[in-house]
């Protein structure tokens, strides 16, 4: 066992497994390669590593491996296993040997940093968009838009979010582990500087284009859905979100979004009519105020470890 281990690059002590029968005596950190392993002793291998702090990977293909399956944080059944293996493991394997591990740990990892993009548009999204009307009402005594122009939101935005399912993505560099401290962090100081912005453009067309109240919301509206879509673009990237490719779906979905968008407020279809030339104003002011927002977001990212 110790030989085929120093072959893999298993490195460390070898013992036999009963050296695991004390349940009480704790995981000794030099041993590396246990032979003759028992089922009740590779579970009782499995609960003192959880114990020590590790996160615990376990394979099998039989009967008595299912409590050491079951126990560990991912239990891989191999494509050859029993039914109760099978039954017990989080994950199953479909071709034989274990280089499918390879492809499922990526798989899961790029899941990971989906599902990390969509927590942190979600978190932004709400933190954006309740203060703005909220404050908007209260600082201001206006309404700063309407339920109809909501359900449109709703709507547009959810398009988008929905295509960050098929995003192309790169899988995460190390093992990943939920910081809900640090993700709340990282989606509020994005937020805050976008909820800044918001108010500006409030400011720009309230106080220097005096813009009647139907046209203020509608000049909002179309604010707050193309800062809605390039918020997933400034956040679906750990690093600068031009170092990889959205995919064809997200792009059409957000294509589709701004173009809808700006014929609705500049044709007055649904709400009160802009100018387009002001449509375009706000979409170039979003896009270049994201892209510097892009340089700040980087190294928070990265203080707090959202990789």
């Amino acid at each position: 066992a110790k030989s085929i281990a120093s072959q893999l690059g298993i490195g460390g002590h070898a013992t036999l497994g009963e050296a695991l029968k004390d349940e009480k005596a704790p995981i000794d950190e030099e041993i590396g390669v246990y032979a003759e392993v028992l089922p009740e002793e590779k579970f009782r291998l499995v609960k003192k590593l959880q114990q020590a702090g590790q996160v615990v990977g376990m394979t099998g293909d039989g009967v008595n491996d299912a409590p050491a399956l079951k126990q560990a944080e991912v239990g891989v059944a191999v494509s050859n296993a029993t039914d109760v293996a099978k039954a017990a493991a989080s994950l199953v394997l479909t071709a034989p040997g274990l280089s499918n591990l390879v492809a499922a740990i990526e798989t899961s990892r790029s899941i990971y940093q989906r599902m990390l993009t969509y927590t942190l548009n979600k978190i932004i999204k709400t933190i954006e968009i309740v203060f703005f009307l909220s404050l908007g009402l209260i600082l201001f005594r206006t309404f700063v838009t309407t339920p109809l122009l909501m359900i449109l939101l709703i709507f547009t935005n959810d398009f988008v979010t929905m295509s960050i399912s098929t995003d192309h993505v790169k899988p995460s560099p190390q093992p990943n582990r939920w910081n809900v401290r640090s993700i709340v962090w990282g989606a509020v100081l994005i937020a805050l500087p976008i909820l800044a912005l918001s108010f500006a453009i409030f400011w720009y067309g309230h106080f220097t284009l005096l813009l009647p109240l139907a046209n203020l919301q509608t000049l909002l509206f179309v604010m707050l859905v193309y800062s809605g879509q390039s918020t997933i673009y400034l956040i679906r990237e750990r690093g600068h979100f031009w170092h990889s490719f959205p995919s064809k779906w997200m792009l059409l979905g957000t294509a589709l979004d701004i173009l809808v968008v700006g014929f609705l407020a500049s044709q007055g279809i649904l709400m009160a009519a802009i100018p387009l030339k002001l449509v375009i104003e706000i979409f170039v002011i979003i896009v270049t105020y994201i892209f510097l927002l892009d340089f700040i977001k980087v190294p928070i990212f990265k203080k707090l470890r959202l990789e």
